[in-house]
C-alpha cells in the first residue's frame, strides 16, 4: 500500500490541505480545476451571488451530469483507465495467491 502524500488544493479561493495516494493526485487536480472553471462560468452567468451559491450550483451541476450518464468524457476516460489498472492488480494478486496454493 502506498503512503499518502499531502497536497494543497484551492477551491473557490480557499486552500485545503489533503492527503492522497500519489497515483490519485493528477485526477484530484484535474477535478479541482474543473470545479474552479465551473465556478467561474456560473459567476459570469449569475452575477451578484455569493461564493456559497456558486459552489452549490457546481455541486448540483456535477451531480446531475453523473446521474444523467452525460458525465465529463475526460473523467470517464480516466475512470475507465483507473478501473483497468485496478482489475490488473486484482488479477495479479489472485494469480499469485492461486500459484502459492
Amino acid at each position: 500500500m502506498s503512503e499518502l502524500i499531502p497536497i494543497n488544493i484551492v477551491i473557490a479561493d480557499r486552500t485545503y490541505r489533503i492527503r492522497t495516494n500519489p497515483s490519485d493526485e493528477e485526477i484530484i487536480r484535474k477535478t479541482v480545476n474543473m470545479i474552479n472553471q465551473k465556478i467561474i462560468e456560473f459567476k459570469t452567468q449569475f452575477a451578484g451571488k455569493d461564493m456559497q451559491d456558486y459552489i452549490a450550483m457546481v455541486i448540483i451541476w456535477y451531480a446531475t451530469q453523473n446521474a444523467g450518464g452525460e458525465g465529463n468524457s475526460m473523467l470517464n476516460e480516466e475512470m475507465a483507465e483507473t478501473l483497468i489498472k485496478m482489475e490488473s492488480q486484482i488479477s495479479a494478486v489472485l494469480q499469485n495467491t492461486a500459484t502459492a496454493m
